[in-house]
């Protein structure tokens, strides 16, 4: 007598469940996407917590609301706006090299297939992305009559003499633009990638860099506003029923060390936009090639503080902007020393 299955491993309780749960939700199936949307749902469960705490605890608050309204009202759209940012923030694309590659060669195409029909110049445009290359000039857009291959592009952006496979990506095996670099993470090629955020499950780069900023900007002030909540209440009701306060007290400790984290990570992103620099240009600047021999107090492509911040405020982002590498005189331009002159014709800005 033979008994069948002896050696089959066993089934957890919860293998069924899961198994059922993966085929509804294909998305779940791989890690890094589980991971992501446990990491989300860990994020939203700690701002529902201490804004519940909140109201459940503080009656004042709850007495003020049907007072004034205004102010709670206030103070919930902030919550919520906050929480759509950070969504809207982590599915948001930041601007892949393949999309802008994409991009050029479609356009090329259409271009090729236009012209045998017709006199008529083809659209730059594909679908609602424009792909645009900071030229000697004041900037000059891709398209239109002879209009080059995504490698021509990517090479004018290259100082003369640099060989194709410097700048060829090993793991997508795509020509990069300057600033560009591959992340593991999403496993491709972003422009003007900054780093990979584990909160948002997604990569920050040139297509919402912005966002980002506008988030920490929103996180930042809702979490200073509820800290202000929570010491309103405990100066008011401090010798009440001990357990509130011992709530209250340690949800505030926590709330006063993201406040600070939250709040040096905005000054650091501000200070990368007005200089225009990205996390991993600051920070890998020794190992990356077209930034060895560049002085440290030198931005290479920054164009003044006016203009990087209009630029990363005002920028379409439907286009994939791609700037050139800076010559010998440029870097040279950048690294003389400000005189007053300077300071009057506003030579920073």
């Amino acid at each position: 007598m033979t008994i069948i299955g002896m050696c089959s491993p066993m089934r957890s309780p919860w293998d069924q469940p899961m198994d059922r749960c993966l085929r509804f939700f294909p998305c779940l199936v791989d890690p890094a996407r589980r991971s992501a949307l446990c990491v989300k749902l860990i994020l939203v469960t700690v701002h529902l917590v201490y804004v519940g705490v909140l109201f459940l605890i503080d009656g004042d608050l709850i007495e003020k609301t049907k007072k004034e309204p205004l102010y709670t009202i206030c103070y919930l759209l902030l919550f919520f706006l906050t929480l759509i940012q950070y969504f809207a923030t982590s599915i948001s694309s930041p601007g892949y090299v393949l999309d802008a590659m994409m991009t050029v060669t479609e356009r090329n195409v259409l271009y090729r297939k236009t012209s045998e029909t017709s006199n008529l110049p083809a659209s730059s445009k594909n679908g609602s992305f424009v792909v645009s290359v900071e030229g000697t000039q004041a900037g000059k857009n891709v398209s239109g009559n002879n209009a080059p291959t995504w490698s021509k592009l990517v090479a004018d952006l290259y100082p003369m003499g640099t060989t194709i496979r410097t700048w060829t990506c090993s793991y997508c095996n795509v020509e990069q633009p300057p600033r560009s670099k591959h992340c593991h993470d999403c496993d491709k090629c972003v422009l003007q990638f900054d780093h990979h955020c584990v909160w948002l499950g997604n990569c920050i780069g040139q297509g919402n860099h912005c966002r980002f900023w506008w988030y920490l900007c929103e996180e930042t002030a809702l979490c200073l506003w509820t800290g202000i909540l929570y010491i309103s209440f405990l100066k008011d009701h401090i010798k009440s029923a001990w357990w509130q306060d011992a709530i209250m007290i340690i949800l505030l400790i926590t709330l006063s060390i993201s406040l600070i984290f939250l709040l040096l990570l905005l000054l650091f992103h501000s200070y990368l936009i007005l200089t225009n620099q990205t996390t991993y240009e600051l920070v890998r600047r020794r190992r990356i090639p077209y930034l060895r021999g560049i002085p440290e107090r030198v931005h290479p492509f920054s164009k003044g503080a006016c203009r990087n911040l209009y630029n990363f405020c005002c920028g379409s982002s439907s286009v994939y902007n791609m700037e050139r590498l800076p010559t010998p005189q440029e870097i040279e331009d950048k690294s003389r020393p400000y005189t007053c002159m300077d300071v009057v014709t506003c030579r920073c800005c």
